[in-house]
């Protein structure tokens, strides 16, 4: 075996219908090892803030820090990934370093040291999403291109990241300890990038005739394009809205709702099955259906589990239903952060502008929703971040009316 990742013979060979889905599961598979170490933090919060001593502000800060250094590496890794023509050796040089990054968090003694690994794992982490929706755009068939980046950026992201991540280190943390528990984040990363390594190949560059002098495109330019600002603008609110979730919504449940940690970290683990059966069904849908409807139903539909947080006093297992039904808007994901934008700009410019969709999103959602939440929780009380949540997902459903259609079934049957 070459571990350059040369064509294969037969059912292997370049663009096969069996190397798309290899692609396709060793990528979502690895970012879903991604937000195994990313999510660590925020399900073992209830051991790390009493010990710690942190405020709510600066556990907003530390969703914060990693999503600043995430955004930043985004777009910085994606268009060097364009520029050389590396995806494969970048996308596995992150892989290994966000591993390393795990160890750091469980050595942390105070909350500048975590906060400065969480800022050293965001840097590792952010370029692993632009590199593999870019490896998808250009390898998978265009006719199953939403579900492809839908389960790539989607399936494995939730089934290890939120849902595994919660039920395994919340475990882990009771029966050792917190710093155990990231020490155990950080094993699976190094397994992940040897397969990429050995297993794909590196993706060929955008026909030289597609090239043109002067034909760069410029941050200002890509978001004169209408879809462009639009998915921006929505990234930025459920980007904002994911990372607030995760990083006060298992706090609140044990410190408001009086949740022990480990049925905590069941109710959490919800959100990732239904994330993980939603990255399938949504994007699938938005193929068949398109992609605006979708994007504008969805974060309406999101106020369910603020609204279940806040005034359901039933069992824990009806909480986690609705929290179920609400988290139907994470299926849109992917297709404000790349799908969208890989079907409006041509292919040369695919991890540029996917970076810039992802590195903006974590800049201002990611970056600036936890740490506004975790002031408005300081000033009022545990539940403030709910309402918070509740705008982010109302403004998000308006804003993606004005979106034009971009998928292709759709597109095809309008012009019959």
């Amino acid at each position: 075996m070459q571990p350059s990742g040369t064509a294969r013979q037969g059912n292997w060979t370049k663009n096969s219908p069996a190397y798309q889905f290899l692609l396709v599961f060793l990528l979502s598979l690895n970012f879903g090892i991604v937000f195994f170490d990313r999510q660590a933090i925020n399900a073992l919060m209830p051991f790390v803030e009493p010990e710690l001593q942190l405020s709510g502000t600066q556990i907003g800060l530390l969703a914060s820090g990693l999503s600043f250094t995430w955004a930043i590496a985004a777009f910085f890794v994606g268009k060097l990934s364009d520029s050389l023509g590396k995806r494969k050796l970048l996308l596995i040089l992150s892989t290994i370093a966000f591993s390393l990054c795990s160890f750091l968090s469980g050595l942390a003694t105070s909350f500048l040291f975590l906060f400065a690994a969480r800022l050293l794992m965001g840097a590792a982490e952010g370029g692993v999403m632009p590199i593999s929706h870019a490896m998808v755009a250009s390898e998978v068939d265009p006719r199953r291109r939403g579900l492809a980046q839908g389960v790539a950026q989607n399936l494995g992201s939730n089934l290890l990241g939120s849902f595994l991540a919660p039920v395994v280190l919340v475990w882990f943390a009771m029966q050792f300890s917190w710093r155990e528990a990231f020490y155990l984040a950080a094993a699976p990363g190094l397994l992940s990038a040897a397969l990429i390594w050995f297993m794909l190949k590196e993706p060929e560059p955008a026909p030289v005739q597609e090239e043109h002098a002067g034909d760069s495109m410029s941050i200002l330019q890509a978001l004169k394009v209408r879809n462009m600002w639009i998915c921006v603008v929505v990234g930025v609110l459920m980007v904002g809205h994911f990372v607030i979730t995760w990083a006060f919504m298992p706090i609140y449940l044990v410190q408001g709702k009086g949740l022990d940690p480990s049925t905590m970290s069941w109710v959490m683990g919800a959100l990732g099955i239904a994330a993980a059966i939603y990255s399938i069904v949504v994007s699938g849908l938005s193929d068949m259906i398109g992609r605006k409807p979708v994007m504008v139903l969805l974060p309406l539909l999101a106020v369910a589990g603020p609204l279940g947080a806040l005034y359901y006093e039933g069992s824990a297992f009806s909480l986690a239903a609705i929290f179920f039904v609400g988290w139907a808007v994470n299926g849109i994901f992917p297709i404000f952060m790349a799908t969208i934008p890989s079907e409006t700009f041509a292919q040369r410019h695919h991890a540029t502008v996917l970076g810039l969709a992802m590195g903006s999103c974590e800049v201002l959602g990611g970056v600036f929703g936890p740490t506004i939440a975790g002031m408005l929780n300081d000033a009022f009380d545990l539940s403030a971040f709910l309402w918070l949540l509740m705008g982010l997902s109302l403004v998000s459903g308006i804003v993606a009316l004005g979106l034009k259609e971009t998928a292709p079934a759709v597109l095809a049957r309008r012009a019959r």
